[in-house]
């Protein structure tokens, strides 16, 4: 096998689009993205517009969206690494098509209620468990370790075109067409994006865990992966906070925009997709600056010199607070879209093979965790104290979220680390 190198911030790297499987699974995410970000907006407005719920009822929905991964979030690491990562993928995003095919059909019947609302994102949670475990676990194994900066810049820089162009898309068909209406967009992407992915060839060549392991210890040994490592660590709680500060803003936005501001569906739809700008943004500065900076030094002085910005956003309002608060979302998520990159693919770097799908599991359950628990707390805020308070306090951890890295070796790291485990060569290049 060939020896492999260790890559720098400045060494080329081979093209993750030269790769067939890379491309596929590329363009089954955009369509997977389109989904996600209409019902993002989508389904929080049906619940205020069409079934009028409280602040404390949006909070809670927004909570049983994210909430399955502190559930399965840990044991589906281990059934990830014990399954084809390509069916796991396809059977999520069917998963996901029907469930939000029936809230058009129950409120074209008279009969959708909150009830119902909160059944399908709690399940459609669970889908999004797998396939967000399965899509980060697969990429290594189909592009080769060497290229994933270049790989995960492309799909951070997907998840970011599809904040902007499918949250925009999202208010604008919730003012077109009506929420339940625009949900039904959102599982027919899922459903072409399942169709996509149906045309992957190879999805992964994981070692298989050892018959008889237990469950118990296969996730211990994620999770001692990351909370035992410095850099995982500091990873992790970096991230959460970041998370946890952000769902405490989104989930009391839509009130804001629709009861407090007076403002449309499509404002709001365009305020997310200034964030999704962001991310896009970050996404692709974020391999220069690891070139200039280092790797660890770019993630803890764009921390730094962007995270305060979001003390900004509490301060919307009509007129230019509307237009200051937004270019502050934008530079918040800006720093979002850097960590994404070079985050992301440190741990995939320092993650053998063997634990790519219990380490992002872990992840996972931390990152997604913090927004259950933030969007609950959001919720709580919101009902006690207001709309504004929430904002506040969401704020102030999304200003101070760079910390953890900051403090961390992280910060003095330059180069990506050495891989553990076996390198996969890059294949079905195309002639």
């Amino acid at each position: 096998m060939q020896t492999p190198t260790r890559p720098t911030a400045t060494q080329p790297t081979p093209s993750p689009w030269r790769v067939r499987d890379f491309r596929v699974l590329f363009s089954a995410s955009a369509l997977s993205q389109l989904g996600t970000n209409v019902s993002y907006v989508a389904v929080p407005l049906v619940a205020v517009t069409a079934l009028d719920a409280s602040p404390g009822q949006v909070g809670a929905l927004a909570t049983l969206s994210t909430v399955a991964f502190l559930f399965i979030g840990l044991p589906a690491g281990v059934w990830v690494d014990r399954m084809r990562h390509g069916r796991i993928l396809i059977g999520a995003d069917l998963s996901r098509a029907v469930l939000f095919s029936s809230v058009p059909v129950a409120w074209q019947a008279d009969a959708l209620t909150l009830v119902h609302l909160y059944a399908v994102v709690l399940l459609n949670g669970c889908a999004t468990v797998f396939f967000d475990v399965g899509s980060q676990s697969v990429l290594p194994h189909v592009v080769g370790r060497a290229t994933l900066i270049r790989a995960n810049t492309a799909v951070v820089s997907l998840q970011a075109a599809g904040s902007i162009a499918g949250r925009g898309a999202g208010g604008g068909l919730v003012q077109l067409l009506t929420a339940p209406v625009a949900v039904l967009w959102a599982a027919g992407a899922y459903l072409a994006s399942a169709l996509q992915l149906l045309a992957l060839r190879r999805s992964d060549d994981t070692p298989r865990p050892a018959p008889g392991t237990r469950l118990g210890a296969q996730i211990a040994e994620g999770v001692r992966h990351v909370l035992g490592d410095r850099e995982l660590r500091a990873l992790a709680l970096t991230a959460a906070l970041s998370n946890f500060g952000s769902q405490i803003v989104t989930t009391m936005l839509p009130i804001l925009f629709v009861r407090e501001l007076r403002l449309s569906a499509g404002a709001l739809g365009m305020f997310w997709a200034a964030g999704g700008l962001g991310l896009l943004l970050g996404a692709r500065c974020a391999r220069p600056l690891a070139g200039r900076l280092g790797y660890g030094r770019a993630l803890a002085l764009t921390g730094a010199v962007l995270a305060p910005a979001a003390l900004l956003v509490p301060l919307i309002g009509r007129g230019p607070w509307l237009w200051i608060a937004g270019a502050a979302w934008v530079l918040t998520l800006l720093k979002t879209g850097v960590d994404n990159v070079l985050g992301v693919s440190l741990r995939q770097r320092m993650t053998p093979d063997a634990l790519l799908g219990r380490m992002n599991a872990t992840f996972r359950f931390v990152l997604t965790g913090a927004l259950a628990v933030g969007a609950a707390v959001s919720g709580l805020i919101g009902e006690l104290a207001g709309v504004r308070v929430a904002l506040w306090v969401g704020a102030v951890l999304l200003a101070v979220n760079f910390l953890p890295v900051f403090l961390s070796p992280v910060r003095t790291r330059r180069e990506l680390p050495q891989q553990r485990g076996p390198v996969p060569l890059i294949r079905d290049v195309s002639k």
